[in-house]
């Protein structure tokens, strides 16, 4: 069974073609453009930007392949809860029912969030754990969350919510932290590189409400650094220091509520390795490669194929 996955999120256009028989997956993906030194997109320019970028990505994918999919998915929503929407994902949920139409097969949609498990268990070699209980973190520019995970035939994931940011996503501290040092958007691997030059060693204290975490203080402190003159490498370890204790402290919480299950990290943060190999000294935990935590259609091909399994196709 061919699968083709859609997904057109806040930051990347993409599109996927997943193999059931060779359990292969081909992708093609393209960042949304963001003017220098600003800190997101707006929805509009956001929906513009996927129009322009989808069906280049999907000719070449194709052209690729040489194949035609037995069904598509598509991130149609961003979580799995009442009134979860963005316009940006209505440009993916077009493109796959038009081409799902003139293919006459069926078309499912699913979270913009299950995309992102179902891609960590697939990269991680731990696809084994859809269908059992485990916690997922989905660490984003737009999301910062702990989830008890269950099967759902319909669904793929039912995802309860155990820890979240109150304020700032991890993924926002870590853009504003880097546009205020210089660095050009998306920041997270540059910010990365800058941490990794640091000699420094940081502790800090992080603001939490049982598994739920408050992550402005950490911009505010960075802000503080840079007017005092630290180098920008202390700031931006101090920055990634700061987000891997508020997500030690999800964990701890979560496995403490629910038992010692398996942690799968899902989302562009986890590909973070400071904050991955913080994680990994003290839990069971499994991530998604590097290609795989970030947004992608993988997960949503994959899921598409389960759903048509499960659905008979």
């Amino acid at each position: 069974m061919i699968t083709l996955g859609i997904d057109t999120s806040n930051y990347t256009t993409s599109c996927a073609l997943y193999n059931s028989e060779t359990d292969e997956v081909i992708q093609r993906k393209k960042l949304l453009p963001v003017k220098p030194g600003e800190k997101g997109i707006r929805q509009s320019d956001a929906v513009f930007h996927h129009t322009a970028q989808l069906y280049p990505l999907i000719e070449e994918l194709m052209s690729e392949a040489d194949v035609k999919p037995d069904a598509v998915g598509v991130s149609d929503r961003p979580r799995d809860a009442q009134g979860s929407y963005m316009p940006c994902f209505t440009v993916g949920i077009g493109a796959a029912h038009c081409i799902a139409s003139v293919l006459s097969v069926p078309v499912y949609g699913f979270s913009h969030q299950s995309g992102h498990i179902m891609a960590a268990l697939y990269s991680a070699g731990k696809t084994d754990l859809k269908d059992k209980e485990f916690i997922a973190f989905h660490l984003s520019g737009g999301t910062t969350e702990a989830l008890f995970v269950k099967p759902d035939s319909e669904r793929m994931f039912i995802c309860e919510i155990t820890g979240k940011t109150l304020d700032l996503n991890c993924g926002q501290v870590i853009d504003r932290a880097g546009v205020m040092l210089g660095l050009d958007f998306p920041c997270g691997k540059a910010l990365e590189s800058l941490a990794l030059a640091s000699d420094k060693s940081f502790s800090p204290k992080v603001s939490m409400k049982q598994g739920d975490c408050c992550l402005s203080g950490a911009e505010n402190l960075c802000a503080k650094m840079l007017s005092d003159g630290e180098k920008a490498e202390d700031i931006a370890a101090f920055c990634i220091a700061y987000i891997g204790t508020a997500v030690e402290k999800m964990a701890e919480y979560a496995v403490n509520r629910f038992g010692n299950l398996p942690l799968v990290f899902a989302g562009g943060v986890s590909s973070d390795s400071i904050i991955r190999d913080k994680i990994k000294s003290r839990f069971s935990a499994y991530f998604a490669q590097p290609e795989y935590s970030c947004d992608n259609a993988a997960g949503t091909a994959i899921l598409a194929f389960e759903r048509g399994k499960n659905n008979g196709g």
